[in-house]
């Protein structure tokens, strides 16, 4: 007959088991995580990477062989981050993140940038690059030891993305559309606001119960012209209703209901047909 082992034994026995499973000693990264951030004119431009070090060995040529791809720094791919649409080297750059790879060479450097979708920087290997620009190492007045990237030069229109490893240091320029974006900036202002910003004055006002006849005057605004929005006017409508005007509210249903039915919108036409025999009554 088997022995049955005692309740002490068994916890005793489970906790040298998981011990070693729960106990997680932390330790610095060989290559540490490291961002850059700037502010190009009205542009955010930052560089998320992993910094490694040098530690006696020969860089470039060598640990990072000529002519073959590299993620650019250590661990994962290499992020740039544009806040909005930018040149990089004379390529045009929609706002975005990108997975940066690059291919060096004695005199010259390829630089691809993919959509960013996952640090796995493998997974870009046998994909379409959405841009390349080439650019020139230079040799570095200085030893670096950690690979670091900075970002220099920042003025309204414009800023250098460096690298800097070793003995080997990499200028990517970049250009922003600073004066582009004000002037869309001034001219969104000064043409007064937009009909959706006349509909959201006006639904906030209606919703919070506040003054109607201005939630009405804003809705009148937002839904002016040719072309109004089929469930601008259904909110017209019910501003209208809310105001004790039923006729004029059955009338905007009615526009609201045509408009929707035009536009495929089932869920409207049955909203407004509701209201309008509510309101009929």
């Amino acid at each position: 007959m088997k022995k049955l082992l005692s309740p002490i034994f068994t916890l005793l026995a489970l906790a040298l088991v998981t011990a070693p499973a729960l106990a997680q000693i932390q330790t610095p990264a060989p290559s540490p995580a490291a961002m850059v951030q700037q502010t190009v004119g009205l542009t955010d431009v930052s560089v998320s990477y992993s910094s490694p070090g040098v530690k006696g060995r020969e860089v470039f040529g060598d640990l990072v062989p000529y002519g073959k791809v590299w993620r650019f720094g250590a661990n994962s791919a290499t992020k740039f981050s544009f806040s909005k649409d930018v040149v990089v080297g004379g390529v045009e750059m929609p706002a975005g993140d990108y997975a940066v790879l690059c291919t060096p060479a004695k005199d010259s450097w390829s630089l691809m940038f993919y959509p960013y979708e996952s640090g796995n920087w493998g997974s870009y290997m046998d994909k379409t690059p959405a841009g390349k620009v080439a650019v020139e190492p230079m040799m570095s007045k200085e030893m670096v030891e950690r690979l670091r990237f900075t970002i220099e030069n920042a003025e309204m229109n414009s800023a250098d993305i460096v690298f800097a490893w070793a003995d080997t240091k990499v200028s990517i320029p970049v250009e922003v559309h600073t004066e582009k974006q004000v002037a869309a900036s001034i001219d969104k202002v000064m043409s007064g606001p937009s009909k959706n910003d006349y509909y959201a004055a006006a639904s906030y006002y209606h919703d919070s119960g506040k003054d109607l006849e201005q939630a009405l005057e804003w809705i009148n605004k937002a839904t002016e012209g040719d072309n109004p929005m089929f469930w601008q006017v259904r909110r017209k409508a019910l501003i209208l209703a809310d105001l004790g005007k039923k006729k004029d509210a059955i009338d905007a249903a009615k526009m609201s209901m045509e408009l929707a039915k035009k536009a495929g919108n089932d869920d409207y036409v049955r909203m407004n047909k509701a209201s309008i025999e509510e309101w009929s009554k």
